[in-house]
Formats: C-alpha cells, structure tokens, sequence
C-alpha cells in the first residue's frame, strides 16, 4: 500500500513537470507546422487561424485591372501565399491575438519571412501605418511592376471599406 502510494505520488509530480514544461512552451507564444492557406494574409497551423502582421492582400474576389483583362487578384494571392509555403513547414510567433482568437503573428518559413515575401512578390502591400517597416520592399515591389503593381488595384483595406 505505501508503494502504491509512492508510486501514485510519483506520477502525479511527474505530470505537473510535463504540464508545467508544456505551459512554458506555451507561453512563448509560437507554433509550428504545416499551413493551410485561406487567403494572401492569413492561414492556419495546428488548427489556429493566423494573420500575417504588417501585410494587406486582396480579399477573395477582389479584382484587379491589368492591361486587356480582369483578374481576381484575390485569389491569386491566396495561390502565391501557397507557393511560397506549400512545400515547407511554417513556424508563426504571436504578436497579439484578436477578440475571435485569431492570431496576428509573424510566420517565418525556412528563415525567411513570410509577409516580407507577399510584399516582395507583390502579391500583398504593407500595411498602411507600416508596422513592420515593409514599406521599402513594397516601393521595390511597385517599382519592379511585381504581383498586384501589373496594373491597377484598390488597396484592400479601401475595397473592404467600400463593400
């Protein structure tokens, strides 16, 4: 009976460490893993929705003028977004989390950022106050005519805006 006890006593110390250890991790604030992508700024790792700090891309649907044509520009953000990601795992730190869970984070795939990258392929914008000084890729962006700069566009927080 005292063995049991020892025993029982044991485990239960050993399941608070491993508890403990796994709040740490928590703690950090960062996951790991393959990501589903739902849009050109957002996507989702271990079941948590996350969207890319300091960028804007077109919303599904949002269309883009180029030279002779319409495209959805939205939808080809999304696919860019799945380029750049699709064959590597992602791991996403959290800055801040929004009401609904979502959260906003920086997500970095083999080293590389991967908000940084939408900018830099144009297929996303800085956001407007620039919190994350991509302002400098997105001008290079522009100037170089990649991904949305083609042709002629309504930033995406104006198209939600007025829709």
């Amino acid at each position: 009976m005292i063995r049991r006890s020892c025993t029982s006593k044991l485990a239960a110390i050993v399941l608070a460490v491993a508890l403990s250890a796994a709040n740490v991790r928590a703690e950090t604030h960062e996951i790991h893993g393959k990501a589903q992508v739902l849009s050109g700024d957002t996507l989702v790792v271990h079941g948590q929705r996350i969207r890319l700090f300091g960028i804007d891309a077109p919303e599904l649907g949002q269309t883009c003028r180029w030279p002779n044509k319409t495209i959805d520009c939205g939808r080809i953000s999304t696919t860019g977004l799945l380029d750049l990601i699709a064959p590597v795992a992602v791991t996403c730190g959290r800055k801040s989390m929004r009401p609904d869970g979502t959260w906003i984070g920086t997500c970095k795939a083999e080293g590389f950022d991967v908000g940084a990258n939408m900018v830099h392929t144009g297929w996303a914008v800085a956001s407007p106050d620039d919190p994350a000084g991509y302002g400098k890729i997105e001008a290079k962006a522009k100037a170089g005519r990649r991904g949305l700069w083609r042709g002629t566009f309504e930033m995406p927080w104006v198209w939600r805006k007025n829709r």
